[in-house]
């Protein structure tokens, strides 16, 4: 029996209920999805924290762009990571790199020691490393819990070669979630193709939250679909009996 378990990445309380309705495991936590996820308010981390009693991991991620950080910006993170600490959180997800592309090592050891007891995810930074291999070995000497990666491809399908390969050389040393376009239609290819227990998905689609196109909206509203959810859910049933 293999146990599934399905981290959705949210980027309101609209979608972090209904992760945990739906029964997903984990929330990422995140906001602005047009920069690909960024830090999320206090009061964002502290609500969901509040209301949904599921692991909860905020990205630690101080601006959109490159995964480059000047000491300032790093000291934002220390603080933001501090403060998911204080606030209960279990784990956070995040990374960082030197100039050359490598995982900046010795910043991702102190954000391991900071955020302690909290797991630390490696996010899909590590998709824009120029050695894997090396990178893993990399993230897993600094005590993180998890990768996430599309196989340093556009999404999850195109890399699962990769990402079995990586998950063979990791063994039992760290957990490597398949993530990027990740979808009921082929959630179980990806569990058989990948040979992995984790998986990330957003299930996004994007509405007009008011539901009146009367009232003024600068953008898009990016809310998880319940019945995309649900549907991934069941999918991950068979694998677990």
């Amino acid at each position: 029996m293999r146990n599934i378990i399905i981290e959705v990445c949210a980027f309101n309380i609209q979608s972090c209920m209904l992760a945990y309705n739906a029964g997903a495991s984990r929330i990422e936590l995140c906001a602005d999805p047009m920069q690909g996820g960024v830090t999320p308010s206090y009061g964002t981390i502290r609500y969901v924290r509040e209301k949904v009693p599921i692991p909860l991991f905020p990205i630690i991620r101080p601006r959109g762009g490159s995964f480059v950080y000047d000491d300032e910006e790093f000291a934002i993170m220390r603080q933001d990571i501090l403060l998911c600490k204080e606030l209960g959180c279990d784990g956070i997800a995040t990374g960082m790199q030197l100039a050359d592309g490598r995982i900046d090592a010795d910043r991702l050891k102190q954000v391991v020691e900071w955020a302690y007891p909290m797991q630390v995810t490696v996010h899909r930074v590590f998709d824009v490393t120029p050695d894997p291999f090396a990178a893993l070995e990399t993230i897993i000497d600094c005590g993180c819990a998890r990768i996430l990666t599309s196989g340093q491809q556009k999404n999850a399908m195109a890399g699962a070669y990769m990402i079995a390969k990586l998950g063979a050389t990791a063994g039992e040393r760290i957990a490597i979630m398949p993530g990027g376009g990740v979808r009921s239609a082929n959630i179980k290819e990806l569990i058989e193709a990948t040979n992995a227990n984790e998986f990330h998905t957003s299930a996004l689609i994007s509405k007009n939250i008011s539901g009146d196109k009367t009232i003024l909206s600068l953008g898009d509203t990016f809310i998880a679909d319940a019945n995309e959810l649900q549907s991934i859910m069941a999918a991950t049933t068979k694998f677990e009996h």
